[in-house]
């Protein structure tokens, strides 16, 4: 039998169900069922990523490891126990980036575990970026400069907290903020803190049970003229911040007056 034929029929056992009962969930009969966990069967790629779904399991951990071995629990807390990133290519061998849209980029959030949705996104290949799985993500808001909505910032996706490096800037999918380019100052830990490129915007902190998803920056694709934005040409929102630190900055002021 196969390491998967094994891992599947664990499974199965740890959650006390029949075949029958796995077999309807995936939409098959029990017969078929049974010759993947017997061995003398291999499911195609569709069934194998319901398998995966279903037992929450990625299905490269469900190939290639014998989960047997490790606590279940602890499985299904890897930071890399995923199944949407395969590294895929087109067809000439390079790989292929999936190109998030402005449009959807909030229905990333639901869809970026979804192999169909991952798989129904449109894609670029970039030949200088390669030993990696990337994905483009749109630019939103005033709080990414040099970057201007229009922009695609690429990411390389990163496995752990602890491959993060102090002063670079990263794509964090969060829960809350969704898509949001910031750049690491370091972690605790239950968080990381991070800090915008605009000066306007103070740093903070993102709980780590918050983070969904974390890519390095690579590069950028700009769609729209880059223009330079004048001193005096601020957003109202970057105006009210600019007057709240100079009102807080008086009030720090005249209370240490007083205290005089």
């Amino acid at each position: 039998m196969s390491v998967f034929s094994e891992n599947i029929k664990h499974l199965r056992a740890q959650l006390q169900v029949s075949q029958q009962s796995v077999a309807d969930s995936l939409k098959i009969s029990r017969g078929r069922y049974a010759k993947y966990e017997d061995g003398s069967n291999e499911p195609p790629i569709d069934i194998l990523i319901k398998m995966s779904k279903f037992h929450r399991i990625s299905v490269d951990l469900l190939l290639t490891v014998n989960i047997r071995k490790y606590p279940l629990d602890e499985i299904l807390a890897l930071p890399d126990n995923r199944i949407v990133l395969p590294v895929s290519v087109d067809s000439k061998g390079e790989n292929k980036i999936e190109i998030v849209p402005h449009k959807a980029s909030m229905g990333y959030l639901n869809g970026y575990s979804d192999p169909e949705y991952i798989e129904g996104l449109q894609s670029l290949s970039l030949p200088f970026l390669r030993n990696g799985k990337y994905r483009a993500f749109p630019v939103t808001g005033d709080s990414m400069p040099p970057f201007n909505d229009g922009t695609f910032i690429v990411g390389k996706y990163v496995e752990s907290f602890s491959d993060l490096k102090n002063g670079t800037p990263y794509i964090f999918i969060t829960q809350n903020e969704g898509i949001t380019y910031k750049r690491f100052q370091g972690a605790s830990e239950k968080s990381v803190k991070v800090s915008p490129d605009n000066e306007f915007y103070e740093p903070y902190e993102i709980s780590k049970s918050q983070i969904l998803e974390m890519w390095e920056f690579s590069c950028s694709i700009n769609t729209r003229e880059f223009s330079l934005k004048k001193n005096d040409d601020l957003s109202p929102k970057e105006v009210y911040i600019l007057l709240k630190k100079e009102i807080d900055l008086l009030k720090t002021e005249l209370h240490a007056r007083k205290e005089q």
